[in-house]
């Protein structure tokens, strides 16, 4: 009798320790909500919320509105919740043309413009050969448009997304040694592996490229254009007497883009001119090429899931103020090239020596529900031990989620901690860290959708998410930033 007295007497202890270290406020982030939030935020009303489009704007209006009806504090440009940022778009001109032995090809189907170069060409092509039998770094192509059949051999293609990205692959292997000795364009023969991926790689073609203003990306600056033809035309091409007249036009328009941002002021006095930043983002990829009889790219769990935990965060803060302010900031044009947070991070609505800690998300709602993995725990990503430390004990205090670190490693093939909204914080040595349960086959496919999201996970996301917030937004001091923290790139 006395034993069981005593292990009830260990239990009881156990579980009153357990909640000492419960927050206050985790009662009110409820699955009830993130699911209405996120069936409503990923629904086929905002046709896939693509950066710089109307459909983001108005995404962003229904996030400010749920700012509004939590009680978060207008924290955006002239009192309102939204920072509006310039949005760059260069891209091919549908008039452009391009003929082959005075053939005229269609543009994206019968050839792909994946660089592009404001240029007119009219000139013989070049035969080369498969890229595996060439020696790209000693033959002399200057000034010549040649012709190469690619190739996957050696190529590392258990990644996500290989369709998207083959093409550049094979540009960055074969293509840049070409370009470096004055190849004045490069006509790609599609392989099997080309083939398979081309409705996906046509598709990113067709946008072009994003920037803001002052980006590098602002302005095309290539002067040679980098086609791909169907392997079909390999039988004409390599007959060497094949002629090429091109004349490609770059468009360049200017879109609005935004960050919508809300804050919740701190309870004291001194620490709540500090501001501990929750960071998610809009966009998804709108509407793009069918696959499983879909074509609207959703985007629940990227980032759906994030904005609505963010949501959830701040039910509970609003109704249980930390020592520190709040800001919650959703970004604009992550996809375009986390273009919103490039945005907000060199032009901040509070001071940017004011922002303490930086609990960035990206995916959180899918894979097991016991795993999850944090970004910016190993070094050189890591650039403060001391929020990681947080993170590292809020997630012990309670989801206990097995955690993968893998993904932080330099040698991870999918380099994602380059790939998210923490990354414009991180360089400017603010502590930053990213949350997320990792990448399914349903990534960046219309099967991206509320329907596929595990909300229980989700939830015990959003609780670590709030339970670490809690600890940097309380804390005595500031985490530190680690010292002599560098990037690898």
């Amino acid at each position: 009798m006395k034993k069981i007295f005593l292990n009830f007497l260990s239990l009881l202890i156990a579980n009153f320790v357990l909640a000492q270290h419960d927050p206050p406020g985790l009662n009110l982030i409820r699955i009830e909500d993130l699911k209405k939030d996120l069936y409503a935020f990923a629904d086929v009303h905002f046709n896939g919320r693509s950066a710089g489009t109307l459909d983001e704007l108005k995404a962003a209006t229904w996030l400010a509105d749920k700012y509004r009806s939590i009680g978060l504090h207008p924290a955006g440009d002239d009192g309102t919740y939204f920072q509006f940022f310039n949005l760059w778009r260069n891209h091919v001109s549908d008039r452009s043309t391009i003929q082959i032995n005075n053939k005229i090809l269609s543009l994206w189907k019968e050839v792909a413009i994946a660089q592009m170069a404001n240029i007119s060409i009219n000139a013989p092509i070049v035969y080369l050969g498969n890229a595996i039998t060439i020696d790209t770094n000693n033959v002399d192509v200057k000034e010549k448009v040649v012709a190469i059949e690619a190739n996957a051999k050696g190529i590392n293609l258990n990644v996500s997304l290989p369709t998207w990205r083959y093409n550049r692959y094979i540009l960055n292997l074969y293509g840049a040694p070409l370009l470096r000795r004055g190849v004045k364009a490069i006509l790609f023969i599609a392989d099997e592996t080309a083939e398979q991926a081309w409705d996906d790689a046509a598709e990113n073609f067709k946008r072009g490229s994003y920037d803001i203003d002052g980006g590098a990306n602002e302005n095309v600056t290539t002067t040679v254009p980098v086609l791909w033809l169907h392997a079909s035309a390999k039988k004409e091409l390599q007959l060497n007497n094949a002629t090429i007249n091109a004349n490609i036009i770059i468009s360049k328009y200017s879109y609005p883009s935004v960050n919508v941002i809300g804050m919740i002021p701190g309870s004291d006095a001194k620490l709540k001119s500090e501001y501990v930043l929750y960071s998610g983002h809009i966009d998804a990829h709108g509407i793009r090429n069918e696959i499983k009889n879909d074509s609207i790219y959703y985007g629940a769990d990227d980032n759906g899931s994030v904005d609505v935990a963010m949501l959830a965060n701040a039910r509970a803060f609003v109704k249980n103020r930390a020592k520190r302010s709040i800001l919650f900031v959703i970004h604009g044009a992550e996809e375009r090239g986390l273009l919103g947070s490039r945005y907000y991070s060199s032009h901040p609505t509070v001071p940017i020596n004011n922002i303490t800690a930086v609990l960035n998300g990206d995916m959180i709602g899918r894979n097991n529900i016991d795993s999850a993995a944090i970004l910016g725990v190993l070094p050189p990503h890591r650039n403060s031990l001391e929020l990681v430390n947080m993170a590292l004990s809020a997630n012990k205090e309670g989801p206990n989620f097995k955690l993968d670190t893998t993904w932080d490693k330099v040698t991870h093939v999918e380099g994602w901690y380059f790939r998210s909204d923490h990354l414009p914080y991180a360089r400017l040595e603010i502590p930053a860290i990213m949350y997320t349960t990792l990448l399914h086959p349903d990534y960046h496919t219309p099967q991206d959708n509320a329907e596929n999201i595990n909300y229980p996970k989700l939830k015990k996301m959003a609780d670590w998410m709030f339970r670490t917030g809690w600890k940097a937004a309380n804390a005595e001091r500031r985490p530190a930033t680690d010292k002599n923290f560098k990037l690898e790139r």
